[in-house]
């Protein structure tokens, strides 16, 4: 043990050594001013302050990808070392100081420094591909920003406030597509002083008709304006502890892209979540259309399309996986679950439809997204989604060989080498069962129904650590190919 700790010091005293000479005084104060910098990112207002749950994820010189770090991943001409980035976001402390240091646990931190986790997330999500240059990304870039003006023109000549700087929260028109009369002479300002909406007239259906296609029937029309209203309440909804969102203008850019996006999904649209996704990739990323393409791309990720409605085949699908891995992993829980009527794990809905953001404070919801993307990440991501415009788990399909296997994430490594491919079967599934798993004494003591459940489960809600919970789902995902392999 004495050993181990020595070795420790002596790794801690080189990484010093490393900072000083190749980072400066900013790689010490990064270290040492992580709340200050926290806070000077993601500034919360001060009326929320007490409410808010702890920031556990820090950013640490040496642990962190920082941005010195990440620019060093690219070559002369722009290609990226994206195997070199993902082990550092992924990283760890080495097992043999683990058990030394088990309760220096704050040190024991990777990620993604706030500066740049907008950029690096266009990686991850498949924005781009890791060996492209510069040149082919600013030229793609371009015709993307190009792609999201047409389409939001296309969407303000149905809906003028869109891109007005404002939103709306009122109904524009009925079920029946008639406009309903112009409420922006009503005072629509609430008590917390946050602008909610001044809509703008807007046409009727049949004048709506001459800047739509002919292809485009007016159902869909009139759908997506019923919509509008709904994701202008998510709007304020959004957030709101954030100093970020008490300007209308950053509430009107989240609307104007969950508004777009509803234009250009035709068989979703938008539902209740998707704000809380996109939230962070508005306040991260500045550009409106590079958000709008990351939030995209985020939406193929998560297989949004299934997971919206417990009615949908999609959640039924991702809770019966769950149901499978616990079954598996931890037949006692299961079964226990089941003897309390939860065994449809509905209560697990609102975990995977927002990736945990209740769960976990904005900082530590931000680190958990992008360590998940990391370890799920496939190389044939970027041009399964280019080539065929495919969702995610289609990248897995291609084939991998050793060399591009060193470029997938843990968890989607070991997906490749066993041949799993269960499209359900994502780490936020395995995550939920680290949680269910992690509580197992207290659910076989205190469950005595579904309320019980849901009170446990709302216990937990920001005393969770993000990178223990991305391990022991790790654990668990082994575990359960390992039993799958011997059934």
């Amino acid at each position: 043990m004495l050993f181990a700790f020595l070795d420790y010091l002596l790794e801690v005293a080189g990484e010093i050594n490393r900072m000083v000479c190749c980072e400066g005084l900013a790689g010490i104060l990064m270290k040492n001013s992580a709340n200050g910098e926290m806070d000077s990112f993601y500034a919360i207002r001060p009326e929320c302050q007490a409410h808010v749950p702890r920031i556990r994820f820090k950013p640490r010189a040496g642990k962190t990808l920082s941005a010195r770090r990440w620019h060093a991943a690219f070559s002369q001409d722009g290609h990226l070392d994206i195997e070199k980035v993902l082990r550092r976001i992924q990283r760890g402390w080495k097992k043999k100081h683990r058990e030394v240091l088990r309760k220096i646990d704050q040190w024991n931190k990777s990620g993604v420094h706030p500066s740049i986790k907008g950029v690096v997330w266009e990686f991850l999500l498949g924005c781009f591909d890791p060996n492209s240059t510069f040149d082919e990304r600013n030229q793609l870039r371009q015709q993307r920003r190009q792609q999201y003006g047409a389409l939001k023109a296309e969407c303000q000549k149905m809906a003028p406030a869109i891109g007005s700087g404002k939103f709306i929260t009122t109904p524009i028109i009925t079920k029946d597509g008639w406009p309903i009369q112009d409420p922006s002479t009503t005072d629509n300002s609430q008590d917390d002083n946050r602008a909610t909406s001044t809509p703008a007239p807007f046409d009727s259906p049949k004048h709506d008709e001459e800047h739509v296609d002919d292809a485009v029937p007016d159902k869909k029309v009139i759908q997506w304006k019923l919509m509008l209203h709904q994701i202008g309440l998510d709007v304020v909804r959004s957030d709101q502890a954030l100093v970020f969102y008490e300007s209308e203008a950053n509430q009107a850019k989240l609307w104007d892209v969950l508004s777009v996006y509803a234009w250009l999904d035709n068989d979703i649209g938008y539902c209740q979540g998707m704000n809380d996704i996109c939230s962070p990739m508005i306040i991260l990323i500045e550009n409106e259309a590079d958000a709008f393409w990351c939030f995209e791309r985020a939406m193929r990720r998560l297989m949004f399309k299934l997971m919206c409605g417990t009615s949908s085949i999609g959640v039924q699908s991702q809770l019966s996986t769950l149901s499978e891995i616990l079954n598996a992993v931890d037949p006692k829980l299961h079964q226990h679950l089941e003897d309390v009527d939860g065994g449809e794990y509905l209560f697990a809905f609102r975990m995977l439809m927002v990736l945990f953001r209740r769960e976990f404070s904005f900082v530590d919801a931000l680190y958990l997204w992008e360590l998940m993307w990391a370890m799920e990440y496939n190389p044939n991501m970027f041009s399964s989604y280019e080539e065929s415009g495919a969702s995610a788990d289609k990248s897995s399909t291609q084939d991998t060989n050793d060399k591009l296997l060193k470029k997938c994430g843990k968890f989607e490594r070991k997906n490749v080498k066993t041949g799993y491919k269960d499209q359900h079967s994502s780490l936020a599934v395995f995550l939920v069962a680290s949680v269910l798993s992690t509580k197992n004494k207290r659910f076989l003591k205190e469950a005595k129904g579904l309320d019980d459940v849901a009170k446990i489960l709302g216990d937990i809600t920001g005393n969770l650590d993000a990178k223990k919970a991305c391990n022991e789902a790790l654990k668990l995902h082994k575990k359960y190919l390992n039993k799958a392999k011997k059934s």
